[in-house]
């Protein structure tokens, strides 16, 4: 799916589901009262930034991408910037002879931006720049910079890593939905 960079998100409907990654077993699920732009969105046919990515900036948005999980889907979206889809023997989540990452995903991240805007970005992001050098636009790079995914966070989400869930969040576990 192809989005503009720094357009409107619109891929997962208005609300944000984020995954507590102590257990994998229990989600937050708001509707986010900051705004979400779209990065890293690229598709074969479009045209997308490409470039060496500054300094720790890969390195970075990979802790991210490792840290987080937002919107986890009950499918797998693969790379439509690879050449050739993986063979059905190969599994998805490991990368391919040569890639650094993955070029399958199954969910998003969100990087705080300037107040009340966070970026929303597809898990293969990280393949995206590390194996098809895709340069994100400079808001992102910054936000991604300035960003620490590991915390501190509030104890009632813990394994949350983002910092503006709402007050009237509610901490739900697999079994209540």
């Amino acid at each position: 799916m192809f989005s503009e960079d720094l357009g409107p998100y619109t891929y997962g409907g208005e609300d944000d589901t984020f995954t507590d990654l102590t257990d994998g077993m229990r989600f937050v699920g708001f509707r986010p009262a900051y705004r979400r732009l779209a990065v890293g969105w690229p598709a074969a046919g479009h045209r997308w930034a490409s470039g060496p990515a500054p300094g720790s900036f890969t390195g970075k948005l990979l802790a991210v991408v490792d840290a987080q999980q937002v919107n986890a889907l009950l499918g797998i979206h693969a790379c439509a910037l690879c050449p050739t889809p993986l063979p059905d023997a190969h599994p998805w989540y490991v990368p391919r002879p040569g890639h650094l990452r993955a070029s399958a995903g199954t969910g998003e991240i969100r990087v705080p931006g300037a107040p009340g805007t966070a970026f929303a970005a597809p898990h293969l992001i990280g393949h995206y720049v590390a194996d098809h050098g895709y340069l994100p636009p400079r808001p992102f790079v910054d936000a991604v910079l300035a960003f620490d995914p590991y915390g501190p966070w509030p104890a009632r989400f813990p394994g949350i890593r983002f910092p503006w869930i709402p007050d009237d969040a509610v901490l739900r576990h697999v079994d209540d939905m």
